[in-house]
């Protein structure tokens, strides 16, 4: 077997190599995962709670050397990567906090003498997590599964696996029993007949729609239970009242954030005739004076993309959709030198059938779309096949809210930039996949839900 190997995407220099598992180890370690389940799943929820706090501290202790490790694994600016860390261990609070009132049971008045709801743990939960956000989307779903009861193997991306590495690591620092988290470092080839394996109880994916496919599939062919949260290519509608300035400050931090490499990226905007060119020009000002730079210095505003095939694959989309008849407003070109960078891109006039309409563009890349008036606005926003976040922008919030309400998304914001937060469940509709993380939601996604009838 092949290790997996991480490349500094801002360098192009190997950083780490790191040998893999069989299939035949990855099923004894989730056997393992399993028999520790069997302990945990008993531990008091207020007991569960003391090594979530620990692994709470010991992010934010070690803030720096996590965060640099995830710059030089996947090239979002060090400014960013602290931001991650700091939600990681807010997260772990969190649930450590809240928990026990999420699964508290809840008491049904009906004929019996008693009768009530209870939230018990399944079992190990298989988590196949992406590279854009390396800690944190393991954390996002390992935070409420362990402290639910369950037990949870991961298998991370593969340019990732120093991240996934110390991920084991904290775990095991914070206290927590052995095999209660564990990492599997195994090929993709092996996943589907890991989610059959009679010790994984249930899967959570976060990644692209294809993927999301293959795991349903696999998981449905054993009936496990999966919550997937998948691509995006979400749109924000700009209303002809909005503020020009924060329209495009919105439009700018949306499109850039992490490098433009995220699900819930602000992709599409939806942007009404009154204020359209406008918007395109005020934007263009504001992209063009966007450098690109090492991710590690400070002041760097964009960093490179993960890997030097996502940048060729991203550029040939946005060509593709200029082929199509979009307009290329700036950017759109790859520069020389070493790194997987990519320059901060708007296409403007864009319609349905291109190909930054249709797919998820996964990068620095703004596509601006012309809407007649709000009801055209929405037509457009909704004529996709993803449904993660949405966004309207305007000067009357009570509008922004109907029309937020009218967006086939798992979550839409008026006048930000979509966030996952611990307080509200996260995830998305149609193909950005179903289930939800965050919140109590999330938290009851892995627990059989146990209708209790005494009389």
């Amino acid at each position: 077997m092949r290790p997996a190997i991480s490349i500094n995407p801002a360098t192009g220099e190997k950083i780490g190599e790191y040998e893999r598992i069989s299939l035949a180890e990855a099923r004894e370690k989730a056997h393992r995962a399993h028999q520790a389940f069997l302990d945990w799943k008993d531990v008091p929820l207020g007991e569960r709670a003391t090594p979530l706090r620990r692994l709470s501290e010991i992010l934010t202790e070690n803030k720096e050397r996590y965060a640099r490790l995830a710059v030089l694994e996947m090239g979002k600016t060090i400014v960013q990567a602290r931001k991650e860390i700091d939600k990681c261990a807010w997260v772990c609070r969190f649930y450590a906090e809240h928990a026990a009132e999420f699964l508290e049971p809840r008491t049904v008045e009906t004929e019996a003498t008693k009768s009530y709801v209870a939230f018990q743990p399944l079992g190990v939960v298989l988590a196949i997590m992406p590279w854009n956000f390396p800690f944190y989307q393991v954390i996002r779903f390992a935070a409420p599964a362990l402290m639910a009861g369950n037990a949870g193997v991961l298998k991370h991306a593969s340019n990732v696996q120093g991240c996934a590495q110390a991920l084991q690591e904290m775990f095991e620092q914070a206290g927590f029993p052995p095999h209660v988290f564990t990492n599997l470092n195994v090929e993709a080839s092996a996943i589907a007949e890991l989610i059959a394996d009679p010790a994984i109880a249930a899967v959570t994916l976060t990644g692209s729609d294809a993927a999301g496919r293959e795991v349903a599939a696999a998981a449905g062919s054993s009936l496990k239970k999966t919550v997937l949260e998948l691509g995006g290519s979400d749109a924000y509608i700009v209303l002809d009242d909005a503020d020009l300035e924060t329209a495009t400050e919105l439009a700018l931090n949306g499109r850039m954030q992490n490098n433009g490499q995220t699900c819930i990226a602000a992709k599409r905007f939806v942007v009404l005739s009154g204020i359209y060119d406008d918007f395109v020009d005020a934007l263009r000002q504001k992209m063009i004076r966007v450098t690109m730079g090492d991710p590690l210095d400070e002041s760097t505003f964009l960093g490179p993309l993960a890997r030097l095939d996502l940048r060729d694959q991203l550029h040939e989309q946005v060509h593709k959709t200029i082929r199509q008849g979009a307009r290329l407003v700036c950017g759109g070109a790859k520069p020389a030198g070493p790194g997987a960078y990519y320059p901060a891109t708007i296409l403007a006039d864009v319609l349905p059938g291109m190909e930054a309409f249709d797919n998820e563009l996964f990068g620095p890349v703004a596509a601006v779309i012309h809407a007649e008036n709000v009801a055209h606005a929405v037509e457009l926003a909704n004529r996709s096949r993803f449904g993660l976040g949405s966004g309207v922008i305007t000067a009357d919030t009570a509008r922004g809210e109907q029309i937020a309400l009218q967006l086939e998304a798992g979550n839409s914001f008026v006048n930000t930039l979509v966030v996952s937060d611990p307080r509200l469940p996260f995830g998305g509709i149609k193909h950005s996949g179903y289930g939800r993380e965050l919140s109590s939601f999330g938290i009851r996604e892995f627990v059989n839900i146990k209708s209790v009838w005494i009389k």
